[in-house]
């Protein structure tokens, strides 16, 4: 017959159960502080790194990009605020709130065109044209930063990606599956029909002049019925191509 454990086997094993508990903590403890310890030498390169390569950091912006990539690796977020070391040292929490401004600035500009939809190269495009007077360079990357930062202004000014480009929306207009298929499709010449939707994507009739009129209510689309064949067409200032546009008049005309 098996013997059970007794009052004194039962408290040797509480015991070693709280010598491994203690253990455990101990190791877990050392671990932290470790890992707390690395993190500060990293921060305090990181810094000294951005000492001695501030001028790159301002005026490169593949190497600001990289150092972006960086800061985040260690939780560190020069954006976060225009006050403290990283705006006094590097400024860069002004470059991207005067960035931010001028999106905003393009964007209010260009909505009556547009609909409040802008492919992010074309915006990067008129910021760079109307910064040709500053000496730092912008990247997209840049762009894409700044804007991050204009979500606090509402439910607009976010990047949205539509087949393999990047749209930049500075409206609060919802977008759902449907249109965004029928912009995909549209990047190929920049316009639709409706009888190209219903063909490419396997529509009924009503389901795809439902999403265009929805999208030309919303300013997204501008109708053109000019054309011999009588089919309306569906432009997208978003998507369309300048040279696009200049061939169609030129068709039209």
């Amino acid at each position: 017959m098996r013997r059970r454990p007794g009052i004194s086997g039962l408290q040797t094993a509480a015991a070693a159960r709280d010598q491994y508990r203690l253990l455990g903590e101990n190791v877990a403890k050392i671990r932290t502080d470790l890992m707390k310890e690395q993190l500060s030498t990293f921060r305090s390169q990181l810094e000294e790194f951005a000492r001695k390569h501030k001028n790159d950091i301002r005026k490169n912006p593949a190497f600001r990009s990289q150092f972006h990539e960086m800061c985040a690796k260690v939780g560190v977020d020069p954006l976060a605020s225009n006050k403290g070391f990283w705006a006094e040292l590097l400024g860069i929490g002004d470059f991207y709130y005067e960035l931010g401004v001028q999106i905003v600035e393009i964007c209010l500009a260009t909505r009556s065109h547009n609909g409040g939809l802008i492919n992010l190269q074309e915006l990067c495009s008129l910021l760079r044209q109307r910064r040709k007077a500053a000496r730092d360079s912008i990247s997209e990357d840049d762009c894409l930063r700044a804007i991050s930062k204009l979500k606090v202004l509402g439910s607009g000014f976010e990047v949205i990606s539509v087949g393999k480009k990047k749209l930049v929306r500075s409206v609060p207009t919802e977008l759902n599956k449907d249109h965004n298929e029928i912009l995909e499709l549209a990047q190929a010449q920049g316009f639709v029909t409706v009888e190209e939707v219903e063909k490419r994507l396997g529509w009924s009739p009503g389901r795809a002049t439902d999403a265009l009129e929805v999208l030309l209510k919303e300013g997204l689309a501008m109708i053109d019925d000019g054309h011999r064949d009588g089919k309306h067409r569906y432009w997208f200032p978003c998507v369309a191509s300048i040279s696009a546009a200049i061939e169609a008049d030129m068709i039209k005309a």
